[in-house]
């Protein structure tokens, strides 16, 4: 009987979750020797980040929407004319930048609303809905920026896209050091560890599996080195850029809103079983609506992002950033059927994306190329997955 506790205590590694970090990692690697170590730079670390800042946003919004069995083909062309509503107030209009940004979340809001009405209130498919949504959002970009360009967007729109947080510089072995960076790579190393021991400590009071000591510490040793090294990377550049501390803030809000809120368990009942739930008292309307909701409010900040970064609200902006949302959901181990993924598995989804992109970029590869490849990384990915749950059934 004793023997028997003993096994029951013992957890295992998610290898799922962990293995797509792994997988991360393994790419990084494969490119860094291809590249000659040029995407380890500080500035290729820094670029990674912006470039990939909007994609992030977008994917802990479709994540959301896949939860529920379901995609929004939609988010392209609406970040697009998000981002071109907001340039018009700023450049057009002289209107303060805050106006811009109100303008952009609110035309985000609007095309959620209008989904979320079509999908839910109505029951139309979301594919025919968002499809409709694609089509209507770019053809409104084109109109309103009648097929040009719009900027140059002053100082102070541009920075939350292409800026950083006041830097204080810091001499340590020779290398001059961003202090924020250094402050919050502490910070973060110390929260990592106390929320680990707290868990465990947690798990072995009510008699949950806890993992063996050395998967622990492996575990957290793999943390620990990606956020130092992302940070330190950053430190020796020009410091934390606003769309790192933005897609924290949004990371950590929609990771705590799936997995500690009722509102999020209800996301994962729906995509699970949409009629049981229903049975069970869900109001899955109402969940729906607020999904494809929430998901056109991201996607006016993403469009804040996206022009920010660029300077300038284009027609053609967003193009394909569905595809690279709802790959970075299923890459990271979103369920075909819904009802299972992660907010940090869509994370690490999105920058695996990323990381492609940005490597094959450097390597030289032409688009066509990347475009093959990243489809050979989706299938693969939902292959496997899909292939390991045979296995276990």
């Amino acid at each position: 009987m004793e023997t028997l506790a003993i096994k029951k205590s013992k957890g295992h590694i998610d290898v799922k979750q962990y293995g797509m970090v792994l997988a991360l990692i393994a790419i990084y690697l494969l490119f860094f020797f291809l590249t000659g170590g040029t995407n380890a730079s500080s500035t290729n670390i820094n670029n990674l980040i912006m470039q990939n800042g909007y994609i992030i946003i977008l994917s802990v919004g479709m994540l959301l929407c896949v939860l529920t069995g379901n995609i929004d083909l939609g988010v392209g062309s609406v970040v697009a004319v998000c981002g071109a509503s907001a340039a018009i107030m700023v450049v057009d209009f002289h209107l303060p930048v805050i106006v811009g940004f109100i303008a952009a979340l609110a035309v985000g809001g609007l095309f959620g609303v209008f989904t979320g009405f079509f999908v839910s209130v109505l029951s139309i498919p979301p594919f025919i809905v968002t499809l409709a949504t694609m089509l209507i959002g770019r053809g409104f970009t084109y109109t309103i920026l009648q097929a040009q360009t719009k900027g140059p967007l002053p100082p102070s729109y541009t920075k939350i896209g292409a800026g950083f947080l006041p830097s204080t510089k810091v001499t340590i072995f020779g290398n001059s050091l961003d202090l924020l960076c250094i402050i919050i790579a502490l910070a973060a190393s110390v929260l990592i560890i106390f929320s680990t021991v707290h868990a465990n400590t947690t798990k072995r009071k009510y008699g949950f599996p806890i993992l063996p000591q050395w998967q622990e510490l492996f575990k957290i040793s793999i943390i620990l080195f990606l956020v130092w090294f992302v940070l330190m990377k950053l430190a020796m550049y020009k410091g934390i850029p606003y769309v790192l501390v933005l897609m924290g803030v949004l990371v950590a809000f929609y990771h705590f809103l799936t997995e500690k809120t009722v509102a999020g368990r209800q996301i994962y009942a729906l995509g699970g079983n949409a009629k049981a739930a229903r049975l069970s008292g869900i109001n899955t309307k109402k969940v729906y609506f607020w999904v494809y909701a929430n998901m056109g409010l991201l996607c006016g900040v993403a469009g804040i992002v996206l022009s920010a970064r660029n300077a300038s609200a284009t027609p053609k902006a967003g193009d394909g950033f569905e595809m690279d949302a709802i790959s970075a959901c299923y890459i990271g181990g979103a369920a075909i059927a819904g009802g299972a993924g992660t907010i940090i598995g869509a994370v690490v989804g999105a920058l695996i994306m990323g990381i492609l992109n940005n490597g094959m970029s450097l390597v030289g590869l032409s688009t066509d190329i990347q475009k093959i490849v990243k489809g050979m990384v989706l299938l693969g990915a939902v292959t496997v997955d899909l292939v390991s749950k045979q296995k276990k059934a």
